[in-house]
């Protein structure tokens, strides 16, 4: 199939090249030129512009041999320089399209475990049956998964065994329960009466989720300041090999990824670690990307060491100066307690003296006159 579509875009691209390099010329329906029409851009013949004498021959002429007869067919004139480079780049990227679509294999996308359909190329009308056709279901063009001929099944591969059927009118092939090794190309070769009718191939695209990722935190160091913690993010069993990504407090991140499996055909798990250092409660999320899913999970991060900050230490300016203001009033205060009590008590002893005086000469008086008192008495 690919190789006829070749072929005719081929062909096509030349007939496209001829008619752009030169006039075109319209022939009478059914006529048949017997003669090469010049590729100068110059239509032949003495009849005018527009107009050429050629020798055709008609079908009839043609079959017996007959002699050739002038006929006249319109000659288009030929394209300007410009407009023949335009068609020329514009018939290119048609033709490109053609053979890309073409060419294209279709994809069929499912997941491990469930059911998957790959279409064929053909389908058995209504007033025919399988038992005329043999299809061939195979896998990288040399394993055959399921072929049938006569309507009955003739070969099996063993690692399809119970999980694959046919539709015996589409020529649909089912497999369930899908498994990662069936990823692949699969080919569907359809004949009759052992002429071959098509064939075409199709991709199948098989994919495992992974489980939902775990996000651990351990923290390494401690302080006033800030919290360092080692956060891991994993997930395993997953196909194919996923894509690991972050974002922390919605910023975008990336992980120290690293991948694990047994083979190429395998489930994944994947690990992915980073150091952070938190300074405040943040929420870190990670993500696992595969084949066009996607699963992810959050965490908050919150900073475990809460201590107060002590103060900034005031500036040298300001320490001098209370310095001297605490050493001026510790010596005011010496000063006050040496000098202050001496003159204190200088009066102090002052008073109590006169005060003794006044006792004496008071006590002194009476003693006088019980003596005077006595005398007489006497």
């Amino acid at each position: 199939m690919e190789i006829l579509l070749r072929k005719h875009t081929v062909l096509l691209s030349s007939a496209f090249a001829n008619m752009l390099a030169g006039s075109l010329c319209l022939a009478p329906p059914g006529w048949r030129s017997t003669q090469s029409i010049p590729r100068d851009g110059v239509c032949g013949g003495d009849e005018g512009a527009g107009a050429a004498s050629w020798p055709w021959r008609t079908p009839r002429e043609e079959a017996v041999g007959g002699p050739r007869s002038c006929r006249k067919m319109m000659c288009l004139p030929a394209s300007p320089p410009a407009l023949r480079t335009c068609l020329r780049l514009g018939l290119l990227v048609l033709l490109c399209l053609g053979i890309g679509q073409g060419l294209e294999k279709k994809v069929v996308k499912s997941k491990a475990g469930e059911k998957a359909s790959l279409p064929c190329c053909h389908e058995i009308p209504s007033s025919e049956s399988l038992h005329k056709y043999r299809v061939y279901w195979q896998k990288n063009v040399t394993d055959v998964v399921l072929a049938y001929s006569e309507g009955k099944v003739i070969s099996q591969h063993e690692r399809y065994q119970n999980r694959t059927e046919m539709d015996p009118w589409n020529l649909t092939l089912w497999i369930s329960p899908l498994e990662i090794l069936d990823n692949g190309s699969y080919q569907c070769v359809v004949q009759r009466n052992s002429v071959l009718v098509c064939s075409e191939s199709v991709i199948l695209s098989v994919t495992a989720d992974f489980s939902k990722p775990n996000i651990t935190a351990e923290v390494s160091a401690d302080s006033c300041e800030l919290t360092e913690m080692v956060i891991t993010c994993s997930s395993h069993g997953g196909f194919p090999k996923a894509r690991l990504s972050g974002a922390l407090n919605n910023v975008s991140m990336e992980w120290n990824a690293s991948w694990v499996s047994e083979s190429s055909f395998s489930p994944y798990n994947v690990t992915g670690k980073r150091v952070l250092n938190v300074t405040k409660d943040v929420t870190i999320t990670c993500s696992v990307e595969y084949g066009g899913f996607a699963t992810s999970t959050s965490l908050l991060l919150k900073k475990t060491n809460n201590c107060v900050v002590p103060p900034a230490p005031p500036p040298y300016n300001v320490i001098t100066a209370s310095i001297i203001i605490v050493i001026t009033f510790i010596l005011a205060i010496t000063l006050a307690a040496r000098y202050l009590p001496r003159h204190v008590c200088s009066r102090c002893c002052k008073h109590q003296d006169s005060v003794e005086e006044g006792v004496k000469e008071h006590t002194k008086a009476p003693m006088i006159s019980k003596v005077t008192a006595e005398t007489s008495s006497v």
